[in-house]
C-alpha cells in the first residue's frame, strides 16, 4: 500500500472509512459516511487507485493489500465491460415485484448494481455487497442468509445459510460459477458455494447463469446444480460448438448481451 504520508487529508479519510466498512464499500455508502457528493467519492477512489491504496471496482472501491489479490476484489476487476453488458441483460429480464437469488459472483456484483433500476423486489441473498446495493432502496426487501462468512468471497456460506434459502420460494436465481463444463454443466472451485447453489436451485422459478466467456475454457473440482434446471444462460460469446450443443440438449437458452464479437 503506498505511503500514507503521501495521501492527502480527504484520501486518509476515505481509506478510514473503507477500513470502519470492513475493507470495502460503494461510492454512495461512502458518500454518505463522509459527507461528500458521490462525485468527490469517485475522484478520490481514482486518485488512491493510481497511489496503490485502494482497488477501484465497479460501483465501489475494495483496500488493496496481499489478501485482495487473491480475492473478490481481483475478480471483480476482470472482464468488466463484458460483466457489464451481461447484467444490463438480465436487468432487463428481470421484472418489478420478482423474488430474486444473487450470489457471491463479480458478475452478479454488477447485476445487483443494475437491479436498483427495478422496484420491490424480494432480494435473498448470501453475498454482502448485494445486500448493500439493493436494501432500503425502491422498496426492496433483502434478506441476508446466515451462515458461515468467507471473508476473501465477501458472504456466507455452510448448513445454516443452505437451510434458510429452502424457506424461500423464489423466482429467479442468478447464479455464476467458475467453470462450465459440456459434460457436467457448472463447476465451482468451492465445495461450499456449490452446494448452496445447489440447494438455492431446489427451490426457484427459474435458474439463470451469469458468466462471462473467459470461464468457458477454465475447469474446477465441484459440480454445481444439474444443468437441466438450468433455464438461461447469460453471457458476452456464443459458447463453442461442443458447450452449445451441450447447452442445447440439456434445454438451456442462451443469451449473448450486444456489444461483442458476436454482434
Amino acid at each position: 500500500m503506498s505511503d500514507s504520508l503521501s495521501l492527502s487529508h480527504r484520501e486518509l479519510e476515505l481509506v478510514d472509512a473503507l477500513r470502519r466498512l470492513g475493507g470495502s464499500a460503494r461510492s454512495a455508502e461512502l458518500a454518505k459516511m463522509l459527507d461528500v457528493s458521490e462525485e468527490t467519492v469517485r475522484r478520490t477512489i481514482k486518485a488512491l487507485d493510481k497511489a496503490g491504496a485502494v482497488q477501484r471496482v465497479h460501483g465501489g472501491a475494495f483496500l488493496a493489500g496481499p489478501q485482495s489479490a487473491t480475492s473478490f476484489a481481483r475478480r471483480i476487476s476482470e472482464n468488466q465491460k463484458e460483466k457489464a453488458r451481461i447484467a444490463a441483460r438480465i436487468a432487463a429480464h428481470a421484472r418489478d415485484g420478482m423474488a430474486l437469488f444473487l450470489d457471491v459472483g463479480s458478475t452478479t456484483a454488477f447485476v445487483a448494481e443494475e437491479l436498483r433500476q427495478k422496484t420491490g423486489l424480494i432480494v435473498v441473498t448470501n453475498s454482502i455487497g448485494a445486500a448493500q446495493a439493493l436494501a432500503n432502496h425502491n422498496g426492496n426487501r433483502v434478506h441476508l442468509l446466515g451462515g458461515e462468512l468467507q471473508s476473501n468471497e465477501r458472504g456466507t456460506f455452510g448448513f445454516v445459510a443452505e437451510q434458510q434459502i429452502r424457506r424461500f420460494a423464489l423466482d429467479l436465481a442468478i447464479l455464476s460459477a467458475d467453470a462450465f463444463s459440456a459434460k457436467q454443466g457448472m463447476l465451482y472451485h468451492s465445495a461450499a458455494e456449490a452446494q448452496l447453489a445447489g440447494a438455492v436451485a431446489d427451490c426457484t422459478e427459474q435458474v439463470a447463469v451469469a458468466m462471462a466467456h473467459p470461464k468457458f475454457a477454465e475447469t474446477a473440482p465441484h459440480c454445481g446444480p444439474s444443468p437441466r434446471k438450468i433455464s438461461l444462460l447469460f453471457t458476452d460469446r456464443r459458447p463453442d460448438k461442443k458447450l452449445s450443443a451441450a447447452l442445447a440438449g440439456w434445454g438451456v437458452k442462451v443469451d449473448v448481451a450486444p456489444g461483442g464479437k458476436d454482434d
